[in-house]
């Protein structure tokens, strides 16, 4: 048979091959068609064992085509059959064959675990184990008997020896080993300590015997120290049933830091240890410096059975307190994403200052709380601040729970306060919680500080001033004494700036997030706010400003005269101002006309007296404040009417119209109801402010105000309109584009344009509620004006409701449309009751055998998903990504793929293994899908809010 025979003789045998796998792949009777083949085939069988020796070049072609066609079968295989076919060839092969399969697979499988004994040298391994304690070392002679070799040589063993003194008494010879691990062992149990009576019992001693009164004292003592620690452990007893510690759960964070294995003693054990170290010494001075020193094991016992608080009374009973140093405990920082700008705030952070921003949209405080735990890593906290939206009498940690006074005492807030405060150092010590909303400036903030403080133990701090402008209550003085607690988290420079601007800050940020949000999606949240805060912080740089410069203060007193003044020669009039601050010894003489900035320079000196007002003079102070924001609001008002209305106005009555009437009574009717209402009121409220005194009186004119709040409500039901008006004119009108482009963002305007003057009737809303929450709290009860002050702002209240609920409505329903913009072949999302409440990026992954244990099974990525999750529904997209050329950036496309109603959706988490992490199962009645994460905090945060809406969905069917 020639080589081209045998190669067509070989290919009419393979396509038989394949023939006869497919009738076995359909399920046909193989076993049959093969007997067939074999009975009339038998030449072409015979000749298929054939091998040509002589002929190397069609040897190796037979070998290749053979080959070739046992991969194709194995390929064929099922999972089970390739692993009996792959035993069957290992049973086969020699010593040789199998150290080569060995290497093969250790070069595609490295090893990731291993002893390190066996790979280091002998003298490597002994110096990594000298570091342990003897203890340790004992522990680890445990695990295997070449690690108890090592671990029992004398070069372990005899320097721990020998630093204690003890010393073998005879040489070990050449090969014995384990002598000084067991002379160690030896001198540990025959080890006795006596006290100084026991001593002195037996070997005497040189001192005087003790007189009558001495022996007394002594007795005394010995009675007060075992009369305090039953004391304490009934106290203590009492306290685990109401609280307990943080490092008292069971989660790994309650670990000892020394890294020594031992068994943790009782709190009994270890109070009684702490007598018999009080008793060690005659002299009291010297039981505080020795005690550290001579049980060192006791105080990590102490510590971690939260017996740390008994100590502190026990060492004041000797009265001599000993300086120790230590490194100073770090600050930690909660920051919301909802706070305007707050990436600016993340590059402000000082060195010293643990910081976790966190995304309030979709979070929970389950999912908070275990965020911040593994920031904190079971250190403890000197201060932790909360840096989060809110008002005067309510704190917005999550999308939908704002925390206040009738809510702290959840079980689910109560718990987050206890566990998240639990890794503050007590209030004896310096612990605080600082919030950075104006608590102190209601009496709901108050009250809701007070059980704060209560269910931490800690000094809860809060602004007390009053601002009318963006975030400057911060800069206000603080409730308690202390640190001034925004320069102990931030920089005081970009803290100034951030305050300032807050809100023209978060429009720049959010046209960053988009345009760089993707380029820094792997990075952490923290370090993508602070890339993102720097180069902001490049861009729009001031010079740097100090809260202590004169300099500053007095110049701001004479911008605000000029502004208040209409004159010729704005900067003469100027320099006199300056002039005569200079003459009158800086700002003692200075009126102060903001109380938030002059709180803020008092306030940076705890010490100084006048930081201190009473209830009269804030009283006064808060009067003034409204006095002179309601000025700066109706001037803003009047803008609109001068700048705007009355040129467009003429222009109509001319001839000349420059916008229809329609659309002109549209735009400005309900603004211009609003700027007679308010004059009106500011009229009242100057011939208050001019007869003032300590039983002066503005609520009636507050409650007035309230009476006439439909000329508000008629703007905010149509401001909407107004700016789809607006809009509509300048697109359809050139001359009107014309007309804005000359008038908008001029001095007359205060340099904001007619859409940003339109938006101050509903900040001033807010501002009202702030500053009477203020004017309530330092009025008395009997006051005559208090009945009055009280009925304003319960309506002031309440008509802020209202506004909250336009604005969250206008919200989701933007954030709907955004969805449904980008979700291609989507259905309708917009519905009644309908609010987006996150979304995710998730991988889809697909189980390749799912028949074996879950922690062995192997998942393949199949595809990208995206999560768009809303109150009543989870709508599933298939995501793809596309790179522009010569572009670092990347466009993302949502293509909808299935909708699944929360109460049909089953959860269900998959525990993290070497072949899956942060992965979870999505189960609806037709279909399953396994979706993961690329960081363990988006899946906590996801499956948090997923948990939380399908319990709400299944409540409400």
């Amino acid at each position: 048979m020639t080589s081209v025979e045998f190669r067509n003789h070989h290919k009419s045998k393979t396509r038989g091959n394949t023939d006869n796998i497919n009738q076995w792949q359909s399920g046909s009777d193989y076993s049959q068609s093969v007997l067939d083949t074999s009975r009339f085939d038998g030449t072409e069988t015979r000749f298929s064992a054939w091998t040509p020796v002589t002929n190397k070049a069609c040897n190796q072609q037979l070998f290749q085509e053979r080959t070739t066609l046992i991969l194709h079968w194995f390929d064929l295989w099922t999972d089970r059959q390739r692993k009996e076919f792959i035993c069957l060839l290992l049973k086969r092969c020699s010593k040789t064959q199998l150290k080569f399969t060995r290497d093969c697979l250790a070069e595609s499988v490295p090893i990731t675990r291993m002893d390190f004994t066996a790979a280091l040298p002998r003298f490597l391994s002994l110096h990594i184990m000298s570091f342990l304690s003897p203890r340790d070392i004992c522990s680890a002679a445990q695990v295997c008997w070449h690690w108890r070799f090592l671990a029992e040589q004398d070069c372990l063993w005899s320097p721990k020896c020998t630093r204690l003194g003890w010393f073998l008494p005879y040489a070990p010879s050449d090969h014995e080993y384990g002598a000084w691990k067991r002379h160690y062992v030896a001198c540990t149990a025959s080890l006795d300590i006596l006290t100084p009576r026991e001593a002195a019992g037996v070997y005497g001693t040189l001192n005087e015997s003790l007189t009558a009164p001495e022996e007394q004292q002594d007795r005394w003592r010995e009675d007060k120290i075992r009369q305090t620690i039953r004391q304490k452990v009934a106290e203590h007893k009492k306290a685990a049933l109401k609280t307990r510690r943080a490092w008292l759960n069971t989660s790994k964070l309650g670990t000892s830091f020394t890294g020594t294995i031992h068994k943790t003693l009782s709190l009994t054990a270890a109070l009684v240890q702490l007598g018999d170290t009080c008793r060690l010494e005659k002299s009291l001075s010297s039981v505080e410096i020795r005690e550290p020193r001579l049980n060192l094991s006791m105080s990590n016992t102490l510590e971690s059975t939260g017996a740390t608080s008994l100590l502190r009374p026990m060492r004041s009973l000797f009265n001599q307190p000993v300086k120790s140093s230590y490194s100073p405990r770090p600050h930690f920082l909660l920051v919301s994403s909802k706070v305007p700008g707050y990436e600016l705030l993340l590059a402000a952070v000082q060195v010293s200052v643990m910081v976790l921003p966190f995304d309030s949209q979709g979070m929970t405080l389950e999912a908070l709380l275990s965020l911040a735990e593994k920031v904190i890593q079971g250190r403890m906290m000197q201060s932790l601040g909360i840096l989060v939206t809110g008002s005067a009498e309510e704190i917005t940690l999550t999308d939908g729970l704002s925390v206040n006074e009738k809510t702290v005492l959840k079980p689910c807030v109560r718990e987050f306060w206890e566990n998240l405060c639990g890794w503050v150092v007590p209030a004896s010590e310096g612990g605080s919680l600082n919030i950075f909303a104006p608590l102190a400036a209601s009496v709901a903030g108050m009250d809701l500080m007070r059980k704060l403080s209560i269910l931490t133990g800690l000094n809860v701090r809060a602004p007390t001033g009053i601002c009318t402008g963006s975030y400057q209550h911060i800069l206000s003085e603080w409730s308690g004494y202390g640190e001034f607690p925004p320069l102990v988290y931030l920089h005081e420079t970009l803290l100034l700036t951030w305050c300032r601007q807050a809100e023209w800050i978060e429009e720049a940020c959010k046209n960053l997030r988009k345009q760089l949000g993707p380029q820094l999606h792997f990075m952490c949240q923290e370090i993508r706010g602070r890339i993102l805060g720097l180069f902001l912080w490049d861009q729009i740089k001031m010079p740097v400003i100090s809260l202590k410069s004169e300099v500053m203060q007095c110049l701001v007193h004479g911008l605000v005269a000029l502004m208040n003044e209409t004159l010729d020669d704005p900067l003469d009039f100027l320099g006199h101002v300056l002039l005569k601050s200079s003459v009158s010894s800086g700002l003692k003489n200075i009126d102060q006309l903001f109380l938030t900035e002059s709180a803020s320079f008092n306030r940076l000196n705890p010490e100084s007296p006048e930081g201190l007002l009473s209830d009269t003079d804030r009283r006064s102070a808060v009067c003034k404040e409204l006095l002179n924001s309601e000025k700066t609001y109706v001037r803003q008002l009047q803008a609109v009417a001068t700048v705007y209305y009355t040129p467009l106005r003429a222009a109509l009555d001319s001839n000349r119209a420059i916008i229809s009437s329609v659309s002109l009574i549209t735009i400005f009717c309900p603004l211009l109801d609003i700027l007679e209402t308010n004059s009106v009121f500011l009229k009242e409220l100057a011939e208050r402010c001019e007869e003032w005194g300590p039983l002066q009186c503005v609520g009636d004119v507050c409650v007035k105000l309230c009476t006439k709040l439909r000329v508000y409500t008629n703007f905010f039901n149509n401001y909407p309109t107004i700016l789809r008006t607006i809009d509509k004119c300048r697109e359809m009108l050139p001359v009107f584009r014309s007309f804005l482009k000359r008038h908008d963002r001029t001095v007359a305007t205060r340099m904001l344009s007619l859409q940003e003057l339109f938006l101050t009737p509903s900040a001033r809303v807010e501002e009202y509620v702030t500053l009477l929450q203020a004017l309530t709290l330092h009025t008395p009860s009997e006051h005559p004006d208090y009945t009055q002050l009280s009925a304003a702002l319960n309506s002031l209240l309440t008509y802020r409701g209202f506004i909250h609920k336009l604005k969250k409505s206008l919200d989701q329903d933007l954030r709907i449309m955004e969805a449904q913009n980008t979700i291609q072949s989507c259905p309708n999302l917009l519905e009644e009751s309908r609010y987006l409440i996150t979304t995710q990026d998730v991988a889809l992954l697909s189980c390749l055998n799912g028949d074996i244990a879950a922690s062995l099974r192997m998942y393949e990525h199949v595809s990208d998903l995206g999560l768009f999750l809303f109150n009543d529904a989870l709508v599933l997209t298939e995501r793809s990504m596309s790179n522009m050329p010569f572009s670092l950036a990347v466009n993302t496309t949502h293509t909808f793929l299935a909708s699944v109603a929360l109460h049909c959706l089953k959860l269900k988490e998959i525990t993290d293994t070497k072949y899956v992490r942060n992965a979870f199962q999505l189960e609806s009645p037709k279909r399953l899908w396994i979706c993961a994460t690329d960081r363990e905090e988006d899946k906590i945060r996801l499956l948090s809010a997923l948990r939380s809406a399908i319990n709400v969905a299944i409540t409400r069917n």
